[in-house]
């Protein structure tokens, strides 16, 4: 039989071990769900626009050619500069086109000599026939030789303006104002001889050209988009095109879409279109390549989402959105061009949902979230992702 000394701490541990059993057991404690920053997403206007590539051309390209042969004298401007039309940039030697001109000169005072002798004997046999003091086969001859005469005078005045135009040529000038290029021939050659000598070229760079591609499959899709009502594309005199420098600065001047090609290129599958763009300063210079945005029109109830909002994966765009019971769900969503910081989303998402832009990265699809208004200004600060704005 135990003593009432060992019974006491027997008793004690039956207690505990009671006590023990009847406690529940509890899991791990629960995380609250993150917070989140929301903007309503709501239907506007947006501008259609598409980032190209393109490169530019001059507005005018002549190429200044000896239309004579003769010697090269001398260049009369500075390469590289800006010329006027008219303006002189070589000299050819006159010498043999001015003997030309006066062996012309004589064969038209020959040719009139003979006229007048033909027209005094003409006039003469006319007088006389009646008489009979002049046969009719002398008559017949007076009048031919007469008419033969004058059409040699015609024949004589015609030599002698083409040289006087072949004298003009020896002086070579600008034929469009521009900038003149390179010479390409030095002084002493001989050109002109058998083919017209390229000398230089002559570009007008202001305006310019800007020429660029858009595929089929743009262009198609852009059609459809119009059909639907989603879409009103410009007219071309009226859809622009801002470019961007090499630097990455926008060029102060905006372009004017003026040329659509009807055809596709087989080789590229791509349609050719031209913008022209002003160049008073002279900035940018035929054969740069530049990126351009071109507004082709205006898009319809489209939304405006902030660039941190929308995530990518392999299997395309998406966003996630705040529902009416306080969880995310994921929205694919289908993305245009970038407006500002913002992706011009057309379609995944409609008017009055609450799309999650900060703590996005703590957001998952079916988790609970707790939503409160975002405020862009806190977008740039890391310590403020995932926080919502103070008061709200």
């Amino acid at each position: 039989m135990k003593s009432p000394s060992l019974r006491a701490p027997a008793l004690c541990l039956g207690l505990l071990a009671l006590t023990a059993c009847g406690k529940k057991e509890q899991g791990p404690p629960q995380m609250p769900p993150p917070q989140v920053g929301v903007i309503t997403a709501q239907p506007q206007n947006e501008p259609l626009t598409k980032d190209l590539v393109g490169r530019l051309s001059a507005f005018r390209s002549a190429d200044v050619r000896a239309r004579v042969a003769g010697v090269l004298l001398k260049r009369d401007y500075v390469e590289g500069t800006d010329v006027k039309k008219g303006q002189l940039l070589f000299q050819i030697d006159p010498a043999p086109l001015k003997a030309a001109l006066a062996a012309a000169e004589a064969a038209l005072a020959q040719a009139q000599a003979t006229y007048t002798n033909a027209r005094v004997n003409a006039a003469r046999a006319r007088e006389l026939a009646p008489k009979g003091y002049v046969s009719k086969s002398d008559l017949d001859n007076a009048l031919a030789s007469e008419r033969t005469a004058a059409a040699a005078v015609q024949a004589a005045r015609a030599n002698v303006q083409t040289a006087h135009i072949n004298l003009g040529y020896a002086s070579v000038t600008a034929p469009i104002a521009g900038r003149a290029g390179q010479q390409q021939v030095t002084e002493g050659a001989l050109v002109g001889n058998g083919s017209a000598t390229l000398l230089t070229t002559v570009d007008q760079i202001d305006p310019l050209y800007v020429n660029f591609t858009m595929s089929v499959a743009d262009m198609e899709q852009l059609r459809q988009a119009q059909s639907k009502g989603n879409v009103t594309l410009a007219q071309p005199d009226q859809a622009s095109v801002q470019v961007t420098l090499p630097d990455g600065s926008a060029y102060a001047e905006a372009g004017t879409l003026d040329f659509t090609s009807a055809t596709v290129d087989p080789a590229t599958g791509a349609m050719d279109l031209r913008a022209k763009i002003p160049n008073p300063k002279h900035s940018l210079l035929p054969g740069m390549y530049v990126t351009l945005q071109a507004k082709l029109g205006e898009q319809h109830k489209v939304f405006l989402i902030p660039q941190q909002a929308v995530l990518r994966d392999t299997v395309g765009a998406y966003v996630f959105v705040v529902g009416a019971d306080g969880k995310a769900k994921r929205h694919d969503v289908t993305t245009g061009n970038m407006s500002g910081g913002d992706w011009v989303v057309t379609g995944g998402i409609a008017a009055g949902d609450q799309v999650v832009v900060s703590g996005v990265q703590n957001v998952r699809d079916g988790a609970p979230a707790k939503a409160s208004p975002w405020q862009p200004q806190a977008a740039g600060d890391p310590a403020a992702a995932g926080k919502p704005a103070a008061g709200k």
